[in-house]
Order: structure tokens, then sequence, then C-alpha cells
């Protein structure tokens, strides 16, 4: 099922006694998934119910419900284990993009080098055969820079080190991690910071009612949702249907005409003063260009922009096609991979750029919509007469039933027979209050 994991987690943060009404707030699903996730898993482990005389159903799970559910299921099983691999398989992913670019940075820089000094070579060559005489003359090589020096930041001398312990004592921006984890990050970001917006929406929601002891009003619910719709269709509140339909609620009208919602199956709860903090309204957390420190990406930079350089030199001595057959090895390799080689260098710049203006857009977009939620939030601080009126009503409509153990008709977890000698018993003790009560 494609929530069971959302359901387990709930279930074990609820401390595995839980209504319906409980799942689906934990959680933030409708009760109808949390219906059929509770009761599919309460199956799988063998869970116990417990029936209270008003007819409340709770579940108690065991509490190894992981261990239950892995020993049972080999799927699970195998989603553990692939789990593990994943991340490791990811992990990989990950730093392949910085390694690439240091492989590449060297075999341009070798193939240069090797490029340069046959040239400077044969040159020299020719001239010793011009003026008639030979000698050991000493070839210079032009000095060509790469971007930083690399062998620096590995350097055993502690007085290079220290530059850099010195940035970060004065508080510079540093980063847990390591560069090349830090070129993915720069390359692609982090993710999508809002990836559970759905969820934590659905969740802040329900706890919202819960709180008001299911009832509330149209506004109370505004502050987490998105576009609530234009003209009539906010007026008559169309925007609560989804929340309606998710949770089974009830519009019921005031005496003065307004709307109100009931939640009964939220009202219905395992354990009583069961709260969860609840923000001030749904908050998207803005974009994050990239997670690596400042001086990892201006490394990072800095290497892709002598990656690139290092090309477009490289593709101007590959002109002697001559030269490179004759030299072969790594000039041949990078005479294959040049075209490769210098797209990557390309995009390795050209992906940063444009995710960082696409970056700002979404900004800018996601800090309007906090915006007008969080207008929506204030104008409950002070209410408009309509609005109390329905407040008020809401307060008549709202109640919490608590499905505790002292009350119990019925439950699984002890024999039938034994249930019903209780019961007798219970009754019994009861119809004795009632006849003493009508003697006196």
């Amino acid at each position: 099922m494609a929530h069971s994991k959302t359901i387990t987690q709930a279930i074990e943060r609820l401390d595995y006694r839980v209504t319906i009404g409980d799942v689906a707030a934990q959680a933030g699903l409708s009760l109808q998934e949390a219906q059929q996730g509770v009761l599919a898993l309460a199956t799988d482990v063998q869970a116990h119910l417990q029936v209270s005389e008003a007819g409340e159903i709770a579940y108690v799970f065991p509490k190894n419900l992981r261990a239950v559910l892995l020993s049972k299921s080999w799927r699970l099983r195998w989603q553990a284990a692939w789990q593990k691999v994943w991340q490791v398989l990811f992990y990989l992913i990950r730093v392949s993009f910085g390694i690439a670019l240091i492989l590449s940075l060297v075999l341009i820089a070798v193939a240069i080098i090797a490029l340069v000094v046959a040239a400077n070579s044969a040159s020299s060559q020719g001239n010793n055969r011009n003026r008639g005489y030979g000698g050991g003359g000493m070839v210079m090589l032009p000095r060509v820079w790469f971007g930083p020096n690399i062998f620096w930041w590995f350097s055993p001398n502690p007085r290079r080190r220290a530059p850099r312990r010195q940035v970060r004592a004065q508080g510079g921006s540093d980063s847990d991690l390591n560069f090349l984890e830090a070129v993915f990050s720069f390359l692609f970001g982090d993710g999508n910071p809002n990836a559970d917006l759905d969820d934590r929406r659905w969740q802040a929601i329900a706890a919202v009612i819960r709180a008001n002891d299911g009832a509330v009003v149209a506004e109370q619910i505004a502050p987490f949702l998105g576009d609530l719709g234009q003209g009539w269709d906010q007026e008559l509140e169309d925007f609560m249907l989804p929340v309606l339909s998710r949770f089974d609620g009830r519009p019921q009208v005031s005496p003065e005409g307004g709307i109100v919602y009931q939640f009964p199956e939220l009202q219905v709860t395992a354990a009583a003063g069961r709260t969860r903090s609840i923000p001030k309204f749904l908050q998207e957390l803005p974009r994050q260009f990239s997670q690596a420190s400042s001086s990892q990406i201006m490394l990072a930079i800095g290497l892709g922009g002598a990656n690139l350089i290092g090309g477009l030199v490289l593709g101007n001595l590959l002109q002697d096609q001559a030269l490179v057959a004759e030299l072969g090895g790594v000039v041949a390799l990078a005479n294959t991979l040049y075209w490769g080689l210098l797209a990557y260098g390309t995009a390795f710049l050209a992906i940063p750029l444009g995710r960082y203006f696409w970056v700002q857009w979404q900004n800018k977009k996601i800090e309007a919509r906090n915006q007008a939620r969080e207008q929506r939030a204030e104008q409950l601080l002070q209410p408009a007469p309509e609005v109390k009126e329905k407040l008020s009503f809401a307060q008549t409509l709202a109640g919490q039933t608590v499905v505790g153990t002292d009350d119990l008709a019925y439950t699984t977890e002890t024999d039938l027979v034994d249930q019903e000698i209780e019961q007798k018993d219970k009754l019994d003790a009861e119809w004795q209050k009632l006849l003493r009560d009508r003697n006196l």
C-alpha cells in the first residue's frame, strides 16, 4: 500500500493505540485512506480492537510493529535492503560529477602539455638544423594557469593551511559537504525544500480541526490553503470542498446564515490531550541555490572555468592532426573525447547560471504565496462580526469523544467468555445501584 509507511509512522507517534481519526489527523491522510491502511495493517500484525459502549473503535498495535512487519513481508525486507543500496548508489552518482570534472581537467591539461612540448621540440629541432649545429638546449614551457592550485589544499605545511582555519575562526561560511558533493550541489541544487508541502498542509489542517474539537470555520482553514479562487467561488467557500471530502466533514448553517464545518470522525480519539504544534499559516520554504559553502562554489567555478578555457586551448592545438597522430596515447584520447569535454565544460557553467535565475524567480512566487496566507491568518486576530458569529456557533458543535479503556464493551485482547462474565458483573452492579436509588 502506498501509505503503509506513513500510517506506520503515525501509529508509532501515537503510542500504538489509535482511532481512524487519530491516524488521519496525524498523517494528513483522507479518512478513507486512513481506514483502509489501518485495517490492512491491523490484519497483517494481528492488532487488537477495542469497542466502547458508544460503538467507537480503537486499534491497539504491538510495540514491535516494524519488526513484525519485516518478519512477515518479503516486500518490506526487500524495500529496506534496496533503500540502503540506493543510498550508496545515489552517493556515487553525486560524487561522479566532481570526479568527472577533475578527470576532464587533468586530461585536458596533460594533453595540452604534451602538445606544447612536442611543438616546442619540433620547433627547436628545426631551428638547430637551420643554424647548422646541434646542442642540448633547454626547452622552456609556457606557464599556463588552470585555476586554483589544488595541491595547496592538501599541503602538509601547517603555515599554508592557516588561512583556511582563520576563515572559519572569523565566521566564514562552511559546509557539511565535501568538495565532490559540493560540485553536485552547485550543478543541480539540493532538491525541493517543499517536496512535503502537501503532507504538511493536510497535517496542519487536521491539527487545526482537532484543536477546535472538530468544528471550524473557513477562515481558520484558509491560511493553510493555496488559491482560494475569485468572486463567487471564494464567497461560497468552494475551497473547503477538498477538506470536507478528505476528512468527511459536514457543513452546518448557523442561525445567522453562516457556514460552520463539523468533522465527526476527527472528534473521536483514543487518548485525550493529544495536541501538536500548529503554525500560524502554511509557510513554503525558499529554494536555496546550493548548500555548498562560498569557498566550495568559488572553487567549482574556478575549476569549471579552467576546464572550459582549457578545452578551447586544446581545440586550437588539436588542429595539427599529424602531430596528434604522432603522439597518440593521451592526446589521441583527448582528441576523441574533445567535443564531449567541451560540452561538459560549457554545461558545467551554463546549468548553474540558468538555475540561479530560475531559483530567484521561484522564490518571488513563494514569497507572494506566503504573504497571501499570512494576511489570511492576521485577519483572524480581529475577525469581522459575521466571522465572530460563526466562531460562536462552531463552539456549540465542538466536542471530543475519547475511547478509553474503562468503558469498553468489547476487545479482542481477552477471551469473549471472560468479557461476558465481566459485562455481567458490571450490569448486575448497575442494576443493584438503580434499585438502591429507587428505594431511596
